[in-house]
């Protein structure tokens, strides 16, 4: 599985590399810190898989990468993705090693 570490998500963003976020935790973790992006909770993944992109890089994004993880298993085998990053140490890495004003839980 690839993966991005927090510092090259932070690169890539801050020269408008083109790419999608999505967030795979649930609305209300969501609304304690995120990095915007599309919200689609890893039980939805099954129902909005099309709105998952597969012409930019994706990066799957949760509390510390673990759901997200499950998520690019997920569309990995069973739609085929190929151009999934998971975030490593989610969104709590970001948090404590980019923005140390962000939320934590």
């Amino acid at each position: 599985m690839n993966e991005i570490t927090v510092q090259e998500l932070k690169a890539r963003m801050a020269h408008q590399g083109k790419l999608q976020l999505v967030d795979v935790r649930e609305l209300s973790e969501f609304q304690i810190c995120n990095l915007g992006g599309d919200l689609i909770p890893l039980g939805e993944l099954p129902k909005q898989v099309n709105r998952i992109r597969q012409d930019v890089p994706v990066v799957v994004i949760c509390h510390h990468g673990f759901r997200s993880a499950q998520a690019i298993n997920y569309l990995s085998q069973r739609f085929g993705y190929e151009n999934l990053l998971n975030l490593k140490g989610g969104i709590h890495a970001w948090a404590t090693e980019i923005d140390p004003d962000m939320k934590v839980y």
